[in-house]
């Protein structure tokens, strides 16, 4: 009785894991023992790949447990990886479709880890269905077994079937879409309910439980029979036409088992009518199961028990109890107990699964993690931008109101100390020649990003327009997402780099312009002091301004300046030192929540931690705008004091273009340098970009590659049908009689005539022979001899050809044959000779020789130009 249903593996293109993700952890974590550990990680991911789809797998659970921990290893690192810009593409086939003479069996490719994970879980649910079908039933252990592995396998085809469409987002191949699955999960249901059928019966349970028990297996049979038999596609596969009939044999078989259980249950309540009844509406059950499914189930024991129960219940009833016996659809409705249940696919399926990446956070964390970093780098960015534009505010006003050059130059001969100092830094800096090799440099360096960038997306740009060539070529039969879709975000990334650089262009610009406005100051500054001093104009300032209590007073006020822009650099330092790490906060929020708020909860951490200072840096430009406004007020008190002469101001003119010119110095060495460590560091992250795309381009020019071969294949598969042109003959020929016998083809062969013997020597006449003897030995020249007779030919009188209509000549037939002399041309076996169907009027000409396929002239790949840096 127990034949039970079991699912076919899927099969699996090779992949190689190792690469690409590689790649990307050398590229994310810095070289160290973080990094080994994850490479390490990787090759082992890449072992247990091969170990669980790379080869035949055992049916044992053994080989059960490695498909197990490779797709709880697949859960844990989806949200680890970028698996959409790692354009990691896995082929699967259909585990239904055996593939046709000439090619290969229905697959598809997708670039898409939720697409491996659903292929692995079907394998899950059919090997553990091949598991289950294997167990010896006779015994509780293989019984236990068998309803555990079947519950698992129906988890598992229900998980595919409410999760595949949204893992895949397109068409799934036929034995993984929502309504295969679904069916393979319902008869795996029915086939563990029937199990647990054997054990109440092996465990002779109380007669009602099994009937309730088997009852609710029939409906379950029958419920996996009408949806095998009512949706559209399953029945074009011959694995359903197989399960179709075992479906409704379980259904009768199961129904009869209930039947003859409760009318056990009937015997003990003496109601022995209907016990005869479901006794021998159980009969016909097992008979129509019999006739109908007797090579698909053996129902021998079942029928055997049915009849000798129904046989002995008659017996009783005939000549003890005498109850009437009541119409079947008279009979009280069977109960239905389930003890089954599809087991819920809840990671990890293995209870011996260690996560190889435990240690890496999630790609939303760790993108939480970039986005927090950014806000902090924002915040950090804003409070020293607004205390160097201060400073650089401060340096301004003082420089306009020559200070504090102003005050040490009461002498009007001597440099001011102030401007040796600031004449020193510059020199120490390296003057000018530092700043023009630097301005030198960054056309170069922006020229390098360029071309990279470009080569970036000409890669791109050359992968999308053969896509689109062969999409026109081929229209729907190429069914591979659009390069175009796919490169959006890459392009969008790559445009985004081409405006970082316009907006670096014109920075440079800038500080090229400033550069020109003050470069003949700043190579004055270069000059030594005694050069310096004879080009500053002489003045004789007047004595009494060197002990005023104006000059003791502004003295006092730029201290105090001073004192400010030494507290601001302090600050700045203590700004920059400020660390955190909230990377622990998002993984539990993640755990807790299911989700990140990464906006509130890194704008609430920086508070925390930048709030103190932010309101330092406030009262420190408070403070120097409340200074700045006195000493222009001092300043203003000074300058009326001075003498007003014109060597007096163009001293001052010139102190002040001089103290305006290290200022921008600074400020221009400063853009200068942070111009190259941009552009260097922008070449890693363009290189980096440039990788990105080769890597997808390559991807995608190997799924291309695959498609191709399967649309040549499926086209050379394509039946070809060449048109003929009917022979003149075959139109006079009368269609055959509907229903008689398709008469053979008339082969005519160029026979030449024997030549003629040399006549022998006289002999004595032969005997007399009767006239019936002699009529029938003579030769028959009647052409319009009945088909059923098969006279030999006629030996023609002269040297003449037979003649025949017009046949063509065939690839691989002979040319003429010697007509044998006892030969029927109807009796081809015989000679071995080659037969050809016959061809009534209106059918096609005898096919030729096929066509020769052509190889089908595909574009290749225009060949990659090495990127212009050196890739590191």
């Amino acid at each position: 009785m127990a034949t039970f249903i079991s699912v076919p593996l899927k099969k699996s293109s090779e992949v190689d894991l190792a690469k690409p993700l590689l790649k990307f952890v050398t590229a994310t974590y810095p070289p160290g023992e973080e990094q080994a550990e994850y490479v390490r990680a990787v090759e082992e991911l890449n072992k247990l790949r091969k170990s669980a789809l790379g080869r035949p797998l055992d049916k044992h659970e053994s080989s059960l447990e490695i498909l197990l921990r490779y797709y709880d290893q697949l859960c844990a690192i989806e949200p680890k990886f970028p698996f959409p810009e790692l354009c990691l593409t896995f082929t699967w086939k259909d585990a239904f479709d055996k593939g046709s003479l000439f090619g290969g069996s229905v697959k598809l490719a997708l670039a898409s880890v939720g697409y491996e994970k659903t292929c692995v879980l079907f394998n899950v649910g059919a090997l553990a269905s091949q598991i289950a079908s294997e167990q010896n039933l006779d015994n509780d252990e293989g019984l236990k077994t068998a309803a555990k592995f079947y519950q698992l396998a129906s988890g598992a085809f229900a998980h595919i079937k409410d999760t595949v469409l949204s893992a895949l987002n397109r068409e799934p191949t036929m034995d993984i879409s929502p309504e295969t699955v679904g069916t393979l999960s319902q008869i795996m249901l029915s086939q563990a309910q029937e199990v647990f059928v054997l054990k109440a019966t092996a465990d002779k349970m109380k007669d009602a439980i099994v009937a309730k028990l088997a009852n609710q297996a029939s409906d379950y049979y029958g419920d996996a029979f009408k949806q095998c038999q009512y949706k559209e596609n399953l029945p074009k596969y011959f694995y359903f036409q197989e399960v179709l009939p075992v479906l409704a044999a379980k259904h009768c078989m199961m129904q009869a088992t209930a039947e003859m259980h409760q009318s056990a249950l009937a015997n003990q309540k003496k109601k022995f009518g209907e016990e005869i009844a479901r006794l021998q509406h159980a009969t016909e059950l097992v008979k129509t199961a019999a006739s109908r499914y007797d090579e698909y189930v053996n129902v021998k024991d079942l029928s055997d028990k049915i009849s000798r129960a129904l046989a002995a219940a008659k017996k009783d009833n005939d000549f003890i109890y005498h109850d009437r016996v009541p119409e079947v659809k008279d009979l009280e409705h069977i109960g239905k107990a389930s003890l089954v249940k599809a087991t819920a696919v809840q990671t990890p399926l293995s209870q011996k699964f260690t996560d190889l990446f435990e240690k890496m956070v999630p790609m939303a964390v760790q993108q939480s993690v970039s986005a927090a970093n950014s806000r902090k780098a924002d915040t950090v960015n804003r409070l020293i931008g607004s205390m160097r534009e201060a400073t650089n505010l401060c340096n301004g006003v003082l420089a306009s109101l020559n200070l504090p050059a102003a005050l040490e130059d009461l002498s009007g001969d001597a440099v001011p100390q102030s401007i040796l100092e600031k004449s020193r830094a510059v020199v120490q800096q390296g003057g000018l020649q530092s700043i023009e090799q630097l301005i030198r440099d960054l056309p170069e360096l922006l020229q390098r990003n360029r071309e990279i960038l470009d080569e970036s997306l000409k890669i791109l740009d050359d992968e999308e327009t053969t896509d689109n060539e062969l999409r026109t070529k081929f229209n729907q039969r190429w069914n591979r997402t659009p390069s175009g879709d796919l490169y959006k975000s890459l392009r969008a990334e790559g445009n985004n780099f081409r405006n970082i650089l316009d907006k670096a262009v014109q920075a440079d610009q800038v500080v090229k312009e400033r550069y020109t406005a003050h470069c003949e100051m700043i190579a004055l500054l270069c000059k030594p002091e005694n050069e310096l001093s004879a080009a500053i104009p002489s003045a004789n300032p007047a004595k009494t301004l060197q002990g005023s209590e104006v000059v003791n007073v502004l003295r006092a006020q730029l201290a105090q300046l001073d004192e400010v822009k030494r507290e601001r650099e302090v600050l700045e330092g203590e700004v920059k030192a400020v660390t955190f790490d909230l990377t622990t906060k998002f993984l539990t929020a993640l755990a807790q929540d299911g989700a990140i708020n990464e906006e509130a909860m890194t704008t609430s951490e920086l508070d925390t931690r930048y709030g103190s200072h932010t309101q330092r840096v406030q009262q420190n430009l408070r403070r120097q705008e409340e200074l700045l406004s006195q000493i222009q007020v001092s300043h203003q008190e000074f300058s009326a004091l001075k003498q007003s002469n014109s060597e007096a101001n163009s001293r001052e003119d010139v102190l002040k273009k001089l103290a305006a010119a290290h200022d921008s110095y600074i400020e221009i060495s400063s853009n200068i340098k942070e111009g190259t460590k941009f552009y260097n560091d922008l070449t890693e992250i363009l290189l980096k970009f440039q990788n990105k795309c080769s890597d997808i381009v390559f991807a995608r020019k190997t799924e291309r590659d695959e498609l191709l071969k399967d649309l040549q294949q499926s086209i050379a598969r394509e039946p070809s049908a060449p048109s003929f042109n009917v022979p003149s003959y075959q139109s006079n020929t009368p269609a055959p009689v509907p229903g008689g016998p398709t008469p053979a083809p008339r082969t005519m062969f160029n026979q030449q005539q024997p030549q003629a013997k040399p006549q022998p020597p006289a002999r004595p006449p032969p005997p007399s022979i009767t006239p019936q003897a002699a009529s029938t030995a003579a030769p028959v020249s009647n052409p319009m001899a009945p088909s059923g007779t098969n006279p030999p030919p006629v030996a023609p009188t002269g040297p003449s050809q037979a003649q025949g209509p017009p046949y063509p000549s065939y690839q691989g037939y002979p040319g003429y044959y010697q007509m044998p002399v006892a030969y029927n041309p109807y009796a081809y076996g015989q000679f071995n000779m080659p037969y050809m169907p016959y061809q009534a009027q209106g059918q096609a000409g005898y096919p030729g020789a096929p066509p020769t396929q052509q190889a089908y002239p595909y574009p290749q790949q225009p060949p990659q130009q090495q990127p212009y840096y050196p890739q590191q």
